[in-house]
């Protein structure tokens, strides 16, 4: 008989440090009692099953017989050789393969009826066995194999539970150590992975940091549970706003549109359900303080909040911001927009390298070209990918910059001009001083 005692005690250990329900710690170790009397005291392709009784501490052995036909089994031919064929968990069909049949797991329909008058095709037929208590080394082995087994399945089934409901959320973690790029971080009862390319470009991570990541992906494969984080997705930028903002956790202001380049700058549009409340005031807060909180998460990447409009053309206007827009002409099959600015905010409209129209594009999802004084000045789709750029560019003015440069640059032989200073200067075009021309 089992020392129930110490049983009930060493269960509540397993049930509080894994975290696995009482029921499924009662089955794996009930079922690994089976396993070791069918190894020890059964024969092949026999079904045991034990149960515990933990008022009284009583083990009880049963074999367990599925009730068949001839429509559900494979009937040994006479002269034909037994052929032992493995089957499912506890006797079930092999998909695409009738199961033969086996006097020890099976009995025929006719036969259970004759034990139990109401007896249905498969149903369990219970038969006692002899409880002993006695198992050999190698049972015993396997009694310890099958419980270890069944144990890791119940964490796994728990933390995939667990997970699963903190899936499309941010979740916070340690970083445990960084392989060819990838950063495992530990969340406490099992380790996520950041891979290369959901980390913000501009940050080192480094082992034993605390970071928060967006827990975009559980997937269960033959190695394991693979938990999988990203920094970069555009609903991480959303989730941080909830976190720092009640009003859009609440739903009284949502977020319509993310446009996002990791580590760099994103562009986000607000709408509020309730007009009294001012939707990019609550998502900057007071002198800024909730869009700095987000910003010194993400590594200084830069956020523009700007106000979403049903209109179009006031939209695209609100996107292209800090430039300013002197008219958009629309067309609505093409889903494009021929944006038209002046000299002065040209460059403040195409940004460095693009990246204030190309954000723009992404966050409204029209294709939107720029125009100043008749030119084509950029060419951008709604995905944000760039076609064209002609113009003034950061290109151009470094070059004019250097002109400057090399005007200034004097010797004793080769001192230039007042004038020819000044000619250098003028050649380069005015730009306000914003955070985009920096």
């Amino acid at each position: 008989m089992l020392d129930i005692k110490a049983l009930k005690i060493a269960l509540e250990q397993l049930e509080q440090e894994k975290k696995i329900s009482h029921e499924k710690v009662v089955d794996a170790v009930e079922k690994s009692l089976a396993a070791a009397y069918q190894k020890e005291y059964g024969k092949r392709g026999q079904i045991v099953r034990c149960t515990i009784n933990f008022d009284t501490g009583e083990t009880t052995f049963d074999q367990i017989k599925i009730v068949v036909d001839e429509t559900t089994v494979r009937m040994p031919v006479e002269g034909e050789e037994e052929v032992y064929e493995p089957t499912s968990k506890e006797g079930e069909e092999v998909e695409g393969l009738l199961p033969r049949y086996n006097e020890e797991r099976h009995i025929l329909l006719t036969t259970a009826k004759l034990l139990k008058k109401n007896a249905e095709l498969g149903e369990e037929i219970v038969f006692p066995l002899d409880t002993k208590d006695d198992f050999g080394r190698i049972a015993a082995q396997t009694a310890k194999q099958v419980i270890v087994q069944k144990l890791r399945e119940a964490e796994r089934e728990s933390i995939v539970g667990e997970f699963k409901d903190k899936e499309e959320s941010i979740v916070s973690g340690i970083v445990q150590r960084i392989e060819r790029g990838t950063a495992f971080i530990d969340l406490g009862r099992t380790t996520a992975i950041l891979p290369f390319e959901e980390q913000i470009p501009t940050e080192r991570l480094r082992p034993g940091e605390r970071i928060k990541g967006y827990l975009f992906s559980i997937e269960e494969g033959f190695r394991g549970l693979s938990i999988r984080l990203s920094r970069t997705h555009p609903k991480f930028l959303i989730e941080l706003f909830k976190n720092e903002s009640a009003e859009i956790a609440q739903g009284v202001v949502e977020i319509v549109a993310v446009a996002r380049e990791p580590g760099s700058r994103s562009k986000i549009a607000v709408k509020s359900n309730d007009e009294r409340i001012d939707p990019i005031g609550a998502c900057v807060g007071q002198r800024g303080v909730r869009v700095s909180a987000i910003t010194d998460e993400l590594s200084g990447e830069k956020i523009d909040v700007i106000e979403w409009s049903p209109d179009a053309r006031r939209f695209i206007a609100t996107a292209l911001s800090p430039a300013k827009v002197i008219s958009i002409e629309l067309l609505e099959d093409e889903k494009k927009a021929t944006v038209t600015v002046s000299a002065q905010e040209q460059s403040l409209a195409i940004g460095k390298g693009g990246q204030n129209v190309r954000l723009a594009a992404k966050l409204t999802g029209w294709k939107i070209d720029i125009i100043s004084g008749g030119e084509m000045i950029a060419e951008v789709d709604k995905e944000g990918t760039l076609t064209t750029v002609s113009g003034i560019t950061d290109e151009t003015i470094d070059e004019q910059a250097d002109k400057v440069i090399e005007a200034l640059t004097v010797t004793e032989d080769t001192a230039p001009k007042n004038t020819e200073i000044e000619n250098a200067v003028e050649t380069i075009p005015e730009v306000e001083s914003t955070e985009e021309s920096k």
